[in-house]
């Protein structure tokens, strides 16, 4: 039992690895910027502090228990706070990853919650994606903002900060990072032409809703 339990956390580890290698890949992220995570039963597995991601493997991921007690030959990133209050508040959040995304940073600095003006807003849990309030990063004041923000939502924007997302495992968290900086990117064009057409709360209470069941296979489907 010890033994697969152990296999099991070796291949989280590789696979945390690889979504903090793939969000460099992707440009949510440059040099030792941004962390990534993983639930775990103990706790959580975070990707380790000032460690750029092609320098990482997975014996540098650092084992962080609910209390805030840190396992690993390196320490945890300095927003091990946020990650793990996120997991205590929001039970259905499997990873989270934390970026300074060039378009979500650019809105982040400027302080902008991001308004329906793109029904895929809806896709992050509401008919807006809210800005956290600034704190210095690493305090508890800072993971206090982002779990306000992130009040019914999966994403947020972290004031002259980033961006967080959470999913239900790595890849998933990845793929929502990924998709909300295009979105913040499609917002910052946007903004270059004048102040958007906002859909109308009625329009978004609709869209909010076929979100639930998007992507789910479909009741009673033979596989």
């Amino acid at each position: 039992m010890k033994k697969e339990a152990h296999t099991g956390e070796r291949a989280l580890r590789e696979r945390l690895v690889a979504t903090a290698r793939a969000m460099a890949a992707a440009r949510l992220n440059t040099g030792t910027a941004g962390n990534a995570s993983v639930r775990t039963a103990d706790g959580m597995l975070i990707t380790p502090s000032g460690l750029a991601p092609d320098a990482c493997t997975a014996d540098d991921i650092v084992a962080v228990d609910r209390d805030g007690t840190a396992h690993g030959r390196l320490a945890p990133s300095s927003e091990w706070r946020l990650h793990r209050d996120v997991y205590a508040a929001r039970p259905e959040a499997g990873a989270i990853v934390h970026a300074h995304a060039p378009f979500a940073t650019a809105l982040a600095c400027q302080r902008l919650e991001i308004p329906p003006f793109h029904y895929m807003i809806a896709r992050f849990g509401g008919a807006t994606v809210h800005c956290a309030r600034y704190a210095t990063f690493g305090t508890q004041a800072l993971s206090d903002h982002v779990a306000a923000a992130l009040a019914a939502r999966n994403a947020c924007l972290i004031a002259n900060h980033g961006m967080v997302v959470f999913g239900y495992d790595p890849e998933h968290a990845l793929a929502l990072a990924i998709e909300f900086e295009s979105l913040c990117e499609q917002y910052w064009r946007t903004l270059q032409l004048g102040a958007p057409v906002l859909l109308s709360e009625a329009e978004m209470a609709e869209v909010v809703e076929r979100f639930r069941w998007y992507g789910r296979p479909q009741p009673g489907a033979k596989s």
